[in-house]
């Protein structure tokens, strides 16, 4: 953390635009005299203006719902972390020692240390296929992974029995694939999202409410899971994965319905894409962005726009440097120092 560079959006906020383009000059690995780093600071010095005109950056403004949908992005993220832990797998890394000797498992902590290192190996990919499956995609399969393993480890459990020694090798081996499933989509894509999510004046009140959200849900799971699995009460034990199989049903549907295709995309171009699309149509707006059908005005509007519906018919422009950046900067910042960079 020492050596990271500051927040350019952080220091833009504060006034320090000098700082701001040496910080992005950093994160890009190249210099300030950059034309990309040039851009992308104006893009954030407009974007701070237009935030500051909706939101004065309190928890109250984190559900009002206005032009930058501020209510439907807290939502979206204090639901998709919920379904993170509905997705079950805390249950397999609190009490899967347990699990495994109620199955028969001879050597259940070992089992438990080896789902463990696959929870840390498959993070790995996880992180790798994110910019190249992107964030939606990448839930989407996760889910479907998911739910398909837990109904099949039920099944097993249930119909053919835990005295099996194949029925347990079997059942071990869709604990793992599960597992796979869950950290290298659901695991890490969770916390990607939501730090990408949410308007720059209220994402630090967003982050704490999704994060809160997944801490309850954690709690919720972890105390109520013993009453569902312990033979002296609910006795449920391989039937729970029915319950976790269907939460992941719901997580499927949640990914496919509610979550914004961001892949690639600067945190302004992120506030025009969920302003100006759904869930399911992001992926074609997304492209346009990085096309670069989509001019620097767009980006900076406080109007919703509507996206053409082909964008392969819209004629590639080069994006100019806004007037409305140019005027937003010399209200709120000095401007001594930035005019030589207008």
């Amino acid at each position: 953390m020492l050596f990271l560079p500051e927040s350019p959006r952080y220091l833009v906020m504060k006034g320090h635009i000098e700082l701001a383009y040496q910080s992005q000059a950093k994160l890009n690995w190249t210099t300030t005299d950059d034309q990309n780093v040039d851009t992308d600071i104006k893009q954030i010095i407009a974007n701070v203006e237009l935030m500051s005109k909706y939101s004065s950056g309190s928890y109250a403004d984190c559900f009002k719902m206005g032009p930058q949908k501020n209510l439907l992005r807290t939502l979206v993220g204090i639901f998709l972390q919920a379904w993170q832990q509905l997705t079950g797998i805390n249950f397999i890394f609190y009490y899967g020692t347990s699990f495994f000797h109620s199955s028969g498992i001879q050597q259940p902590f070992l089992i438990t240390i080896a789902t463990n290192v696959v929870n840390v190996g498959m993070t790995i990919p996880g992180m790798l296929l994110m910019d190249k499956l992107g964030r939606r995609k990448i839930l989407i399969i996760g889910a479907a992974g998911m739910l398909v393993c837990e109904y099949i480890i039920a099944i097993i459990g249930t119909i053919v029995g835990q005295s099996n020694e194949a029925a347990q090798k079997t059942l071990i081996a869709f604990v793992c694939i599960y597992i796979a499933f869950f950290a290298s989509s659901w695991g890490p894509a969770a916390w990607v999202v939501t730090g990408e999510l949410y308007p720059l004046a209220i994402r630090a009140k967003c982050m704490s409410l999704s994060s809160a959200s997944n801490w309850l849900w954690n709690f919720a799971l972890g105390y109520a899971t013993p009453y569902m699995v312990d033979p002296d009460k609910g006795n449920m034990g391989s039937k729970v994965f029915f319950v976790w199989g269907s939460t992941c049903v719901g997580c499927l549907l949640f990914a496919i319905f509610c979550i914004w295709e961001t892949k690639g995309l600067s945190l302004e171009q992120i506030d025009y894409l969920i302003c100006n699309s759904s869930p399911l149509s992001s992926a074609k707006v997304n492209s346009a962005l990085k096309a670069g059908t989509i001019l620097e005005d767009d980006l900076v509007s406080d109007e919703p726009k509507h996206f053409p519906e082909k964008v392969h018919d819209v004629d590639i422009q080069i994006p100019t440097v806004s007037a409305l950046v140019k005027n937003a900067t010399e209200k709120i910042y000095d401007t001594t120092i930035i005019t030589d960079r207008l």
